[in-house]
């Protein structure tokens, strides 16, 4: 099973992202969380399950509704670890 880990900007984008949504509804927040949390767990068994981007990048893609969010990440099958880069809205622009 491979080592998942958050960089600091992805764990700023969790809290951004939840942030936001507690000021209108504080449960949505909390499930945001949970709903995040939940699907990029799945990683640790299928580091390859998210789409290829550039740079032995890949997006994993979390549903939520009618939109969702996208989360950036690295696997390194050497070293058997998946480390989360940024987590986006759908409807937010690109990563960089």
């Amino acid at each position: 099973m491979a080592r998942l880990s958050y960089s600091p900007a992805a764990l700023a984008d969790i809290e951004y992202l939840t942030a936001f949504l507690a000021e209108t509804d504080a449960l949505a927040a909390e499930a945001t969380f949970s709903l995040i949390e939940e699907a990029v767990s799945i990683l640790k068994r299928h580091p390859m399950i998210g789409r290829p981007v550039e740079d032995d990048l890949r997006e994993l893609v979390i549903s939520r509704g009618r939109t969702g969010y996208i989360a950036l990440y690295n696997y390194q099958a050497a070293d058997d670890a998946v480390l989360i880069l940024a987590i986006r809205h759908q409807r937010e622009a690109g990563f960089w």
